[in-house]
């Protein structure tokens, strides 16, 4: 494929980082956009992001930018910022995306003030503009390395999903279209509370055999939840949904389940982040509210959302789920 397209990257972190230099290989530029000038020069005098993601090199087609006006040059654009700063830097693109170009959304979160997914959250703030979004088992430091991973695509127009698939597309990169947007971006937000409790249960050392009761019954909730809302079940239980709870349900590089695990040592709620965002802590609420308007029972969330508010202890709130009233499994 000639590289004459042009793509932005927003959000310089770990996962943006690594998803423009993936990128790099099919396009004629890439650009890098970060908030933070002192950043960005960083970036182009080192040509490395050893602030998010280190010793990985920038490829050449990579251009690190301070300046969201670059992306009036892109085709297409990758959001990449956190879910809960996302309404602020859609504000910031109006006015300056290029006509027919579409904005995927690379976060995983609901908006906690209005609860809304990010794609809700673009119509809102940019009328009429194009929405997809890019979600699945995926950590940076694999991308970056060359490993192989896949994902899954959505975007309600099918021609779009499939066009972005192959433009995003690499040799170690392989990307599964999807017209269900909502159900990819529920599977990416719900699954990060989820991976908090399977971290709790390690932490706790509570073995094996909790973990993976823990992680089947977390599906469970993950998949009433989002069929309330109209996703489809095969999205669920697909790579934005089964892969990536599964993913960040069992490794340490998940920064979910690192502070579920420290929770279940012992640490608080304020400090078990060890300073590190984690988007399950600020989604937990609002996935609870939202469940509880839809009639959907989710007794492993709400869990976790009574230990970060400390309304209850770690012990009490797994005492609390072992003597919940028996019923069919469902």
């Amino acid at each position: 494929m000639t590289k004459t397209a042009t793509l932005a990257v927003l959000g310089a972190g770990a996962w943006g980082t690594a998803l423009a230099n993936m990128a790099a290989g099919g396009h004629a530029k890439v650009w890098l956009w970060a908030h933070d000038p002192a950043h960005v020069e960083a970036m182009r005098r080192d040509r490395r992001n050893d602030r998010r993601l280190p010793g990985v090199v920038l490829a050449a087609e990579v251009e690190p930018v301070a300046d969201i006006a670059c992306v009036i040059e892109a085709d297409h654009v990758l959001s990449v910022v956190p879910a809960q700063n996302f309404r602020e830097t859609a504000r910031a693109l109006r006015g300056h995306l290029r006509p027919g170009s579409a904005v995927v959304n690379c976060a995983k979160g609901i908006e906690r003030e209005t609860g809304l997914y990010m794609n809700q959250v673009l119509a809102d703030v940019i009328p009429g503009q194009t929405a997809a979004a890019l979600s699945g088992p995926s950590f940076a430091v694999d991308l970056a390395r060359g490993l192989p991973t896949a994902v899954t695509l959505a975007a309600e127009n099918a021609e779009l999903a499939e066009n972005l698939c192959a433009r995003l597309a690499a040799r170690h990169f392989r990307l599964y279209r999807s017209s269900d947007l909502i159900g990819v971006e529920i599977g990416g937000a719900a699954k990060n509370v989820l991976a908090i409790a399977c971290g709790v249960t390690m932490g706790r050392k509570l073995g094996a055999s909790a973990h993976a009761a823990l992680l089947a019954r977390g599906f469970a909730e993950l998949m009433r939840f989002a069929t309330a809302q109209g996703a489809r079940p095969e999205t669920i239980m697909g790579l934005s949904g089964l892969g990536d709870l599964a993913l960040t349900c069992s490794s340490p590089q998940s920064r979910n389940y690192a502070l579920g695990f420290a929770l279940g040592q012992g640490e608080a709620p304020q400090s078990a982040s060890h300073g590190r965002l984690s988007e399950g802590a600020l989604t937990a609420r609002i996935l609870v509210e939202k469940a509880r308007k839809l009639g959907v029972e989710m007794p492993i969330a709400e869990a976790v959302t009574a230990i970060l508010e400390r309304k209850i202890d770690v012990g009490a709130a797994i005492d609390a789920l072992m003597s919940r009233p028996f019923k069919a499994e469902s």
